[in-house]
């Protein structure tokens, strides 16, 4: 992910609504699919990341940026988003092989 987007045009020390929440809406939407999966640490780890490299204070985006109960509204999937698209069809599939490997681990050991 390059952070370069969203700190190029959320500055400090005022942090205007107006300038930081487009640029995390365009930072993060892409990824929206991926960061809503609840099995994963996308989310917390992205917001570290923007914290980090942009230095913002804590809940800066959570507090600033509502849009309704559910927070952001994102455009329609599109073929941008292919390759969230692809990066949660790959998370889940790790999560499905992994639960294999387990599965014949303890058929193993059962059987020897």
């Amino acid at each position: 992910m390059n952070y370069t987007d969203i700190t190029s045009r959320c500055r400090g020390p005022e942090y205007q609504p107006e300038e930081c929440c487009p640029a995390f809406k365009d930072f993060a939407c892409p990824y929206a699919e991926l960061l809503n999966e609840v099995s994963n640490d996308c989310a917390s780890i992205m917001f570290s990341y923007i914290n980090i490299y942009g230095r913002y204070p804590p809940g800066l985006f959570a507090n600033e940026c509502r849009e309704g109960k559910k927070g952001l509204s994102c455009p329609s999937p599109s073929s941008s988003s292919s390759y969230s698209q692809h990066l949660v069809a790959k998370y889940r599939g790790s999560d499905n092989r992994v639960l294999h490997i387990m599965l014949a681990m303890g058929l193993l050991v059962v059987l020897f």
